[in-house]
């Protein structure tokens, strides 16, 4: 689904890079949104072909604040054992492994201590957050490991250590267990309700004195490209 909307949303404006030679993506998402996981494909092959000519930034969007919280009708998903044929359904659509039996054995309780923890990342740099969202994907949705588990998002971004130098492990275990990642995640969510997105995965692309443009959920990657150059007919 593509849209257009007016550019209304002045909270979020102000955690925007403005840019005048390219567009800016504002990637709304969850590390336990199996659609998200489906589009990664099409989201790395957008980067790689507009390298240098877009910003972007993720927004953490709250996919399952608690199993008592969460109601999802589409699917008819209200309890964690019906999450397991809504991810069985992605990964046979888009042809991406999937371990949909995590649902069954070891359902994460919630999304929210992932959400932080990709913000945590974030505070540390826009790399860091971007290689540690990819991680937790593949820990729960490869190898089906319950990322809702602090010893689980630890072990992650011990992970992520090793392979970054520039990544700070004390900060980030620091940054998880007081009030600053979970403020930085409170502010995403203020923006998603801010903006009444959801569905995830949502992109919002962005140009100074133009409408902004949505598109929603799983697409194809002459999708996303025909958003890039409706916003910037020159890219």
């Amino acid at each position: 689904m593509v849209s257009q909307q007016a550019a209304e949303e002045r909270d979020n404006n102000k955690n925007l890079q403005q840019v005048t030679d390219g567009v800016d993506i504002t990637y709304y998402t969850d590390p336990l949104c199996c659609w998200s996981w489906a589009l990664e494909p099409q989201w790395r092959k957008l980067l790689n072909k507009f390298s240098g000519k877009i910003h972007w930034n993720y927004c953490m969007g709250g996919l399952i604040p608690d199993w008592n919280n969460y109601n999802d009708p589409v699917n008819s998903v209200t309890r964690p054992i019906q999450m397991g044929p809504v991810w069985m359904h992605a990964g046979q659509l888009s042809g991406r492994p999937i371990e949909h039996n995590i649902w069954m054995k070891d359902p994460p309780a919630s999304s929210y201590p992932a959400c932080i923890a990709v913000k945590c990342a974030q505070l540390q740099s826009a790399e860091a957050a971007d290689r540690y969202l990819i991680m937790l994907r593949e820990t729960c949705m490869l190898k089906g490991i319950n990322i809702a588990r602090e010893s689980t998002l630890m072990d992650v971004a011990e992970s992520l250590a090793e392979e970054t130098p520039d990544f700070n492990l004390n900060t980030f275990g620091e940054n998880l267990k007081n009030d600053t990642g979970l403020e930085a995640f409170r502010k995403d969510l203020q923006q998603v309700q801010y903006l009444k997105i959801n569905r995830f995965p949502t992109l919002i692309f962005r140009r100074p004195q133009q409408a902004s443009l949505i598109i929603t959920g799983y697409q194809p990657f002459s999708v996303l490209v025909n958003a890039i150059q409706q916003m910037s007919p020159e890219l």
